[in-house]
């Protein structure tokens, strides 16, 4: 399912409980990322997620760089049975904060 960044940042200033993830790589993440985010890259999303994402109902907001990856690990995490993943595509279309650094 997808989810506009207008629509994510409401939820977001609202104080929902929402798990930010980025599947890009790691030099990506510390160049810009969004905050409070996590970092499982889309190539490991499958056998990291269990550990990072433990808890399936939970809502979780995908993006990447332009929206490829995040479609990709949004779909994987929804076969692996995790029921509330949003696609929220690419980071370049975030008009909003960003961090940078480790």
């Amino acid at each position: 399912m997808e989810i506009k960044p207008e629509e994510a940042k409401a939820r977001l200033d609202k104080g929902e409980k929402i798990i930010l993830l980025d599947v890009r790589t790691e030099e990506e993440y510390n160049e810009k990322r969004l905050p409070n985010s996590i970092l499982i890259p889309v190539e490991g999303i499958d056998k990291d997620a269990p550990a990072k994402l433990t808890d399936k109902n939970a809502a979780v907001f995908v993006y990447c760089t332009t929206g490829g990856k995040s479609a990709i690990a949004a779909e994987v995490l929804t076969l692996m049975g995790y029921t509330k993943v949003y696609d929220l595509g690419g980071i370049e279309d975030w008009p909003y904060e960003t961090v940078n650094g480790k």
